[in-house]
């Protein structure tokens, strides 16, 4: 490792000097994340050479080709925060942030994933396709009953399990298993990477910048974009939308509770008349029986 890694810069320590306590925004916002890919180059490239397992020398081009204006208002239904990037010219990269459980992130990165393949222009012929990755970061377990720090999934034979192609890839990153990185993933730092997107205090970001020279640029750009008002104004509405998402969830989660519980009750109702009657029926009374 790079000497210079092991301490932070004296510019560094200047921004920040005085950076302490809880993070003003989630290291895990989709917003800030993209804003910290969007406004750092140099992060960007470090993440994704961690997330492909390359070294800096297999890179020479990282190109966001969906850039939005950072701090430009944006509703829920225009705010698109998946991270389109072009690598080296001949792949295609779709990079996301996803912080709540929807219950859809298979499909939903299976959509994304089939867009970016579908990239042939009109005069291409199809062996010209580009690779295309679908990459998130999910702050949840994807599939609990088999917890994994760091997933690839490739169509293959299910036989002889023969790749169909090396062209499409699915990669899961799992932020709650850290625990769980292999000796491979920590030796091109994604353990790390993962730790500073699940940091709640500056110092924790600051223990991580000390090393790793792209992690220091990581904060450095962090702490600069919270200190923008507009930038953090954004930050703080995809916040607020993440609780009123989990207001509504909880609201219908209340919701179906009631309706079962109705439900449960008014067939222990029935169940309870049907043995009475049928109690009643052995002792020779019917109680739809008129008397005269």
């Amino acid at each position: 490792m790079d000497n210079k890694s092991l301490y932070l810069s004296s510019v560094s320590l200047d921004i920040l000097a005085n950076s302490q306590g809880p993070l003003p925004v989630p290291m895990t916002n989709d917003y800030l994340f993209r804003a910290l890919m969007q406004r750092n180059n140099k992060v960007l490239r470090a993440l994704i050479c961690s997330l492909l397992h390359l070294d800096v020398d297999d890179v020479t081009s990282v190109v966001i080709s969906n850039p939005v204006e950072l701090g430009e208002d944006m509703d829920d239904k225009t705010c698109i925060l998946d991270i389109k990037v072009c690598l080296n010219g001949h792949t295609v990269i779709n990079l996301e942030m996803q912080v709540v459980n929807e219950g859809n992130w298979p499909e939903r990165s299976l959509c994304y994933l089939c867009r970016a393949f579908d990239n042939l222009n009109r005069s291409q012929n199809y062996e010209d396709i580009r690779s295309a990755i679908q990459i998130g970061l999910l702050n949840f377990t994807l599939f609990p009953d088999s917890p994994e720090f760091f997933a690839n999934y490739y169509m293959e034979n299910i036989k002889n399990h023969k790749i169909y192609s090396d062209k499409l890839r699915l990669s899961v990153l799992d932020l709650t298993q850290i625990h769980s990185a292999t000796e491979e993933d920590r030796g091109y730092g994604l353990d790390r990477w993962a730790a500073f997107f699940r940091a709640a205090t500056w110092e924790e970001l600051k223990m991580l910048a000390k090393t790793d020279l792209n992690l220091q640029e990581a904060v450095v750009t962090v702490r600069q974009l919270t200190q923008d008002e507009k930038i953090r104004q954004m930050c703080e509405a995809r916040e607020d939308y993440y609780r009123r998402t989990a207001g509504r969830e909880a609201l219908l989660q209340k919701t179906t509770l009631e309706r079962d519980q109705a439900v449960a009750e008014r067939d222990q109702v029935v169940v309870e008349r049907d043995q009475l009657l049928q109690l009643l029926k052995l002792h020779g009374i019917d109680i739809n029986e008129k008397s005269t």
